[in-house]
C-alpha cells in the first residue's frame, strides 16, 4: 500500500489546488436558468485578461486542447488552403497531421527536435509568397515533448515584414497561463489552450482566443464543421449560454483558478514559473544530465526534457519513480522514447515541490544505472532558490 502524497510532475494534467477542487464540488444546476450568466460571463472577460487581449473573443469548448485545434482550423480555413507549419516535437507533429487530415495543403519545415520554430525559414517562405497563397501560419509556442519555447513575436514580425495577411495560429496549450503570452501585441489570430495545464483544472475544456480577423474569416470558411461552429458559440455566449451542455463544474473551478491567478498577479505567475524552472534546470545540469532544448534561449519554463546517459533507459527512471517513490514524470515521446524523461513544472507549484522532483529524479536515475552524486541537483536548486529569494526580497515584483 502506498502512503503519503503522490507527486505529479508531468506537464499536464497538473495539480489542482484544493480551493479549486472544492469550488467544483457543487450540485448540478440548470444551464438554461436565467442567472447562469452570472457564473459564465465573467469567465469570458477574465480569460481575455489571461490572453492579454481586449479586442479578441474567447470560446470554451467542452473537450481538450486538441478539440480547440480542430475548431481553430475548421472555422477559419477551407479545404485545399495552403498553410505554413513546422515539426520539431511530438505536438507540432500532431498538429501537422491534423491539418493534413482536414484537407489543407501543408507546407512543412522539419527542424531537429530540440530546436524551435524556424523563424528565418518562415520569413523567407512568407517573403516568397507574393501572391498570398499561404492562408495561415502555425506556431507551437511551447513544444511540450522537448521543453522548447519559440518566439511568437518574431513570427509576427516576419508576417509584418513580408506585408503578409495570413492568419497566425498559435498552440499555447502548455504556455498560456504560465509563460508570457500577449495575444493582442503579437497579433495572434487564434490562440489555443486547454484547462488542464497552467489553468490548474481537470481536462475537459478546450479554450480559444479568437481575433476579429479570425471571426471574419469564419464567415467565408467552407470546411465542414458542426459541434465546433463559431457562429453558434457567438450567438449563445452573448448571454453566458452554450449551444450544448457545458461542463458547469469546470466553470466553477475556473472561477476559483482565475481568482488565484489574479490574486498572485499575472506577471508574478510568469516570474514564478521562470524562477522554478531555472532551479530545475540548474539541478538537472548539476546531476550531469543534458537538457533536450538546444540552447538556453529556447528553454521552456513549464517543462524540462532530460536526456539520460546512453546506458540508461529513461523508461526505467520513470517506472522506478512511479512504483517506488509515488512520483510521476513525463515520458519521452515518439523518437525520444527511452532516451528522455520530462519534469513538468507548471501550474500550482512551489520551491519545495521542485526540490522533491529533483531528489526523486536523482534516486530513480541512480536505480536505473546512472552515475549520480546524491544531492548534487537538489543542492544546486537550493542555492539558486536562496539567491533568487534574496534578490526578490530586495526588489519585490509588483502585483498586477
Amino acid at each position: 500500500m502506498k502512503t503519503g502524497q503522490s507527486h505529479l510532475f508531468i506537464p499536464g494534467p497538473t495539480n489542482v489546488p484544493e480551493d479549486v477542487r472544492r469550488a467544483m464540488n457543487v450540485p448540478m444546476q440548470d444551464m438554461r436558468a436565467p442567472d447562469f450568466g452570472d457564473l459564465t460571463l465573467s469567465l469570458f472577460t477574465d480569460m481575455k485578461r489571461v490572453l492579454r487581449t481586449e479586442t479578441g473573443s474567447v470560446f470554451f469548448f467542452p473537450g481538450s486542447g486538441t478539440g480547440a485545434w480542430e475548431a481553430a482550423i475548421t472555422n477559419t480555413l477551407s479545404p485545399g488552403d495552403k498553410v505554413l507549419m513546422s515539426r520539431f516535437g511530438q505536438f507540432s507533429t500532431l498538429w501537422v497531421e491534423m491539418a493534413i487530415r482536414l484537407g489543407l495543403d501543408v507546407h512543412v519545415i522539419d527542424v531537429p527536435w530540440g530546436q524551435g520554430v524556424p523563424v528565418a525559414q518562415y520569413a523567407e517562405a512568407l517573403a516568397d509568397d507574393t501572391d498570398g497563397a499561404i492562408k495561415a501560419v502555425f506556431v507551437t509556442h511551447n513544444e511540450t515533448a522537448t521543453g522548447v519555447t519559440s518566439d511568437v513575436a518574431a513570427i509576427r514580425a516576419a508576417l509584418d515584414g513580408a506585408d503578409h495577411d495570413a492568419l497566425l495560429l498559435v498552440d499555447g496549450v502548455s504556455s498560456i497561463g504560465s509563460l508570457e503570452f500577449r495575444m493582442e501585441d503579437w497579433g495572434v489570430d487564434l490562440a489555443v489552450t486547454g484547462s488542464q495545464k497552467g489553468l490548474m483544472l481537470p481536462a475537459g475544456l478546450g479554450i480559444l482566443g479568437v481575433s476579429a480577423k479570425a471571426l471574419e474569416a469564419a464567415k467565408h470558411s467552407t470546411m465542414r464543421r458542426a459541434y465546433f461552429e463559431f457562429s453558434d458559440m457567438v450567438a449563445m455566449n452573448a448571454g453566458g449560454y452554450f449551444p450544448y451542455t457545458p461542463p458547469t463544474q469546470l466553470f466553477h473551478g475556473m472561477r476559483a483558478a482565475l481568482d488565484r491567478m489574479f490574486c498572485e498577479g499575472l506577471d508574478n505567475v510568469i516570474a514564478r514559473h521562470h524562477r522554478l524552472a531555472s532551479a530545475v534546470r540548474r539541478g538537472v545540469t548539476a546531476m550531469g544530465m543534458e537538457i533536450v532544448a538546444a540552447e538556453p534561449c529556447l528553454y521552456s519554463d513549464t517543462v524540462t526534457a532530460i536526456r539520460v546517459p546512453e546506458r540508461v533507459d529513461a523508461r526505467d527512471v520513470i517506472a522506478t519513480a512511479y512504483a517506488d517513490y509515488n512520483t510521476s514524470f513525463g515520458s519521452g515521446l515518439a523518437q525520444l522514447a527511452g532516451d528522455v524523461f520530462r519534469i513538468g513544472h507548471l501550474g500550482d507549484l512551489n520551491e519545495a515541490m521542485c526540490l522533491t522532483a529533483l531528489s526523486v529524479a536523482e534516486m530513480s536515475l541512480a536505480r536505473a544505472g546512472a552515475d549520480i552524486r546524491f544531492g548534487a541537483g537538489v543542492a544546486a536548486a537550493q542555492a539558486y532558490f536562496a539567491e533568487s529569494q534574496t534578490e526578490q526580497t530586495k526588489t519585490p515584483i509588483a502585483a498586477e
